[in-house]
């Protein structure tokens, strides 16, 4: 899977998506950064269709991107493809829904803490 470098090709990738509908499955809303337990993951109605990840850089930059004054939890806040944490994430998509959903792990210390946000195409940016 070629890893998607910038916005335009983020937008190209979910061109064509069927329109979401409302989750009722565990995931739920998941408009900004949640937590998820693994438990929680619906692997059985996921694929993953892309990558944020580029295979090439072992750790991508830790800097964030918020033009607008948003935080990382925001629901507003922009998905940024090569900052924080858009650079670390899988694009996956939920049969049950047809929602588009960014994962990624982040790793501290002992704790692993899997967290997902679904892909709102309105807040990508460069």
């Amino acid at each position: 899977m070629e890893p998607i470098q910038t916005a335009a090709k983020l937008r190209q990738t979910l061109a064509g998506a069927s329109t979401p509908r409302a989750c009722t499955c565990a995931l739920g809303a998941c408009a900004g950064w949640e937590s998820l337990a693994e438990y929680r993951w619906e692997a059985r109605q996921m694929t993953q269709v892309a990558t944020l990840r580029d295979p090439a850089i072992d750790e991508p930059t830790l800097e964030e991107r918020h033009p607008n004054g948003t935080r990382y939890g925001s629901p507003d806040a922009p998905i940024a493809v090569q900052f924080f944490p858009y650079n670390r994430c899988d694009v996956w998509h939920c049969a049950q829904c047809d929602r588009h959903l960014l994962r990624y792990t982040e790793f501290g210390g002992y704790n692993v803490d899997h967290r997902v946000r679904a892909l709102a195409t309105d807040n990508i940016i460069d």
